[in-house]
């Protein structure tokens, strides 16, 4: 799920401490702290430098501070979230099932060991705002995504759609919603969730579709 993030370096030697540390086992101990209910804004760089097994002053040699560390993160849940509903949505065949295997995607994800999703989910409602901005904009390459996707598929059925982008924004928001909810609940409610889920997301769609059709009789009767 990860991806190798820039050059190992010496740290200064101590029994129990690690020789090289790099940016991606600095992300991999923050991992290892946060969960469902404990966010990385909450995390101290001590905290992260104790559980990578390095000295404290060794974190600066890869971030200036924990908020660079935590957007770093944002951004690495945000690409790893992006490539696995992608490939969901361009192995699945027909309108119907792209929504849920995207949905089935996303709640895969949320329940990984690797707690990525967690961070989008969490730092976007309960971090600061320079957190706040790295997941809105996770979120926008998310909804551009999805309008591309929808402008493609309502081209080969030979529909159209009322705002993609904004059918697309309305679709993206509900998902993480719904996913910040499904974190404080059971495994098994995710079937339910999914459910609903893929529900509101059709709703949505056949909304837009009514719109746009509505918009054209009003303009073919004018």
């Amino acid at each position: 799920m990860s991806q190798r993030l820039h050059s190992d370096i010496d740290v200064d030697s101590h029994p129990g401490r690690k020789a090289t540390i790099s940016r991606e086992d600095l992300i991999a101990a923050a991992l290892k702290l946060i969960g469902p209910h404990r966010s990385v804004s909450s995390l101290s760089l001590r905290e992260v430098a104790r559980e990578a097994g390095i000295a404290p002053n060794s974190f600066y040699r890869q971030f200036r501070d924990t908020d660079e560390l935590a957007v770093a993160l944002i951004d690495l849940a945000g690409q790893s979230l992006r490539k696995i509903v992608g490939e969901a949505r361009h192995r699945a065949a027909t309108r119907r099932s792209i929504v849920r295997s995207s949905i089935e995607a996303f709640m895969e994800q949320l329940r990984a060991d690797d707690k990525l999703l967690h961070v989008l989910l969490r730092e976007g409602t309960v971090g600061s705002d320079a957190f706040k901005r790295a997941v809105d904009r996770e979120l926008s390459f998310f909804e551009e995504e999805l309008r591309v996707d929808l402008i493609r598929l309502a081209a080969i059925d030979k529909i159209t759609l009322h705002e993609p982008a904004l059918v697309a924004r309305s679709i993206t928001r509900l998902v993480f919603a719904m996913g910040a909810t499904a974190m404080d609940m059971p495994r098994e409610k995710d079937h339910e969730l999914i459910e609903q889920m893929s529900t509101m997301v059709r709703i949505i769609l056949a909304g837009s579709r009514a719109m746009a059709a509505a918009g054209k009789a009003a303009n073919a009767g004018n």
